[in-house]
């Protein structure tokens, strides 16, 4: 007896799903062991070369706060994409066994089909809800996990409607098919102890996946409170702003760039995590522009000066334009590579008050003070860096790793830190 064409599409949908799933699972373990790495996001391996913006969607995945749980046990926490791999893959399994046994035409079986198909497709529509919500952004390779458990969830609807009504072809003694009449046929008895094992097999494609991964997840311990400490925390020409008042949280200096996009993704997954609670934050400005930062030859974020004089003019609300950057940082660099004035124009309309003190010499005097700063910091250029009572939270560590590494920080505390001295860049 032939498969029916409903359940070869689950079981091409699952083996889609499976693909899918495993790429963004394989992209997040990559990070694993410390480094900066390519995010792919492309069906076809070598893809990506030639469309750069398409790991756009992908970046903003992995690193936002919805990629994993369970990100204060572990670096980077359990990603999201290996439990669905390993359903996707019991879905296959399940797709296989229907074939091989010959039940894709069981009104039970079929209907198990369907309630198994219901688990990546109300997972499906979640994440793509945050992505479309929260993110803004989707990604390739996320649609096609979503595609995948449509398409099986409908073939499991499919095969479902059409399970029992026709039954197996005869056989003459020629050998010759001999279709019977259709006829509807009664479902019978459930057998809830086929469905009991079939939930139990699922668990254990789940249950062994997840168990691996946790058993074989690197431990990072050792890199807590060993990235550098601050030779000269002190504020003396107040270039310091503050990000919330915290006040007894631990002292957390951020060394930040207002259209950074790393900078403002830290931030994000920092309320997510809700350990800004823990702290009470200043900011640095360290605008990665050369037309105040000395220290760079090109503006790597075009209009960043101008926006962080804003900062620094706001008083008060400093924060509120660090939070208004951040979440218009694409559109500000982009206008401000078009037009230099642009980006002064933007945070003014945006911020009246700071109108009458950008460009000043105070403002741009105060806002090379903070240049002073990193320098006699002997800070990388590289934004953000985060320094918890003078103690830096790794570079590494303030993207996938952040929840993990930050708690441990706190709980570690400043008192044994091994300082590091980066080469100091002089104007």
């Amino acid at each position: 007896m032939r498969p029916r064409i409903p359940t070869l599409v689950m079981l091409a949908a699952s083996a889609a799903g499976l693909y899918f799933s495993g790429y963004l699972t394989s992209d997040f373990v990559e990070h694993l062991d410390r480094q900066t790495h390519d995010i792919h996001c492309s069906f076809i391996p070598g893809l990506l070369a030639s469309d750069p913006s398409a790991a756009s969607g992908c970046h903003a995945a992995l690193m936002s706060p919805y990629s994993s749980v369970f990100r204060d046990a572990l670096w980077g926490g359990l990603p999201i994409a290996l439990p669905g791999m390993a359903v996707f893959a019991y879905l296959l399994y399940r797709s296989v066994e229907l074939i091989v046994n010959k039940r894709d035409r069981d009104v039970h079986a079929a209907r198990f089909a369907v309630a198994a198909w219901l688990v990546p497709l109300l997972t499906s529509a979640v994440f793509g809800y945050i992505a479309a919500t929260q993110l803004s952004e989707f990604c390739k390779l996320c649609v096609g996990i979503y595609s995948s458990s449509a398409v099986g969830f409908g073939a499991a609807i499919a095969l479902a409607v059409g399970a029992g009504k026709t039954a197996a072809p005869l056989q003459t003694e020629e050998g010759e098919e001999v279709a019977e009449d259709e006829a509807p046929a009664g479902p019978g008895p459930t057998p809830w102890g086929q469905h009991i094992v079939g939930v139990v097999e699922g668990v254990v494609f789940v249950g062994v996946a997840v168990g691996l991964y946790f058993s074989f997840v690197p431990n990072f311990d050792k890199y807590i409170g060993t990235c550098g400490t601050l030779e000269k925390p002190e504020d003396p020409y107040g270039v310091m702003v503050s990000l919330g008042a915290h006040h007894t949280g631990k002292a957390t200096i951020e060394v930040l760039d207002p259209l950074c996009p790393s900078c403002a993704g830290f931030e994000k997954r920092l309320v997510a995590s809700g350990l800004d609670a823990e702290l009470d934050r200043k900011a640095v400005l360290f605008p990665l522009d050369n037309t105040c930062n000395w220290m760079i030859s090109s503006a790597l974020h075009p209009g960043a000066c101008a926006v962080s004089e804003a900062v620094l003019c706001a008083g008060e609300n400093a924060d509120k334009v660090i939070a208004w950057a951040f979440e218009h940082s694409e559109e500000v660099r982009t206008a401000a590579t078009a037009d230099p004035t642009a980006a002064a124009t933007m945070v003014a309309a945006a911020f009246p008050e700071v109108k009458d003190c950008l460009g000043t010499a105070a403002a741009k005097q105060k806002l090379n003070r903070s240049l002073r700063w990193a320098v006699a910091n002997h800070l990388q250029v590289l934004t953000p860096q985060v320094y918890v009572e003078g103690t830096k939270l790794c570079d590494e560590d303030t993207d996938m790793g952040m929840d993990w590494a930050l708690t441990r920080l706190l709980a570690k505390g400043a008192s044994t830190p091994t300082p590091t001295t980066p080469t100091e860049v002089t104007p």
